[in-house]
């Protein structure tokens, strides 16, 4: 292996542990890189939650205190994001249990409701690039948005992580504090309900 292999290689070791220098440092720097990199993700993921806006912005803004608060906390052998979501996980469970001190185990659901706003749904499925995109696409969004929408929150969940911010299934595991194999039950239902859905709606 030559040198510079070695120099990348290293690198690319390193980068976890620097990540977690700044954040025990409280970084100022660091920590703008990573709203500005995560900003849009972190968001539509707690819109995909709560289904409401001003609940996304307000736990959008709590997240982000908490990683500033508990960045000594940050373990390495864990991928940012999915440090960073599971963090939003939780503050969204303890919004919904000082809601509803008598709150069900499905609390994801009892954060959304049953189902969510279209507009939730949209948040969550990729940005269009460009208006002839957003025309040709539209009508296909909608059908999913449609479809996602009438999922459980669990099952909505899974399917956000793994196809649209593309998360191994050991990730989503730590995300949801679910065990590997509820995770990947989860997903093979939402799967199997989305396909349902959507083939009843071309009825």
């Amino acid at each position: 292996m030559g040198a510079t292999t070695c120099f990348f290689v290293n690198s690319m070791a390193s980068e976890p542990q620097e990540l977690a220098r700044g954040l025990r440092r409280r970084d100022p720097e660091l920590l703008d890189r990573l709203i500005e990199q995560y900003h849009y993700r972190l968001f539509r993921y707690l819109m995909y939650l709560t289904g409401r806006r001003e609940t996304a912005e307000d736990l959008f803004q709590e997240t982000w205190i908490r990683v500033i608060e508990r960045g000594h906390q940050y373990d390495v052998r864990w991928k940012f994001e999915a440090w960073l979501f599971s963090i939003a996980r939780h503050l969204t469970i303890d919004l919904v249990r000082k809601k509803s001190p008598l709150a069900g185990a499905d609390e994801l659901d009892e954060a959304s409701g049953t189902s969510v706003s279209r507009e939730a749904v949209e948040a969550a499925l990729p940005m269009s690039r460009s208006p002839v995109e957003l025309i040709a696409n539209r009508e296909e969004s909608e059908r999913v948005a449609s479809a996602l929408g009438g999922l459980p929150a669990a099952h909505r969940e899974v399917l956000l992580l793994r196809f649209q911010e593309d998360m191994a299934l050991e990730e989503i595991a730590q995300v949801t504090g679910a065990p590997l194999s509820t995770v990947k039950s989860r997903l093979y239902r939402g799967l199997e309900a989305m396909r349902d859905r959507l083939e009843g709606m071309k009825q």
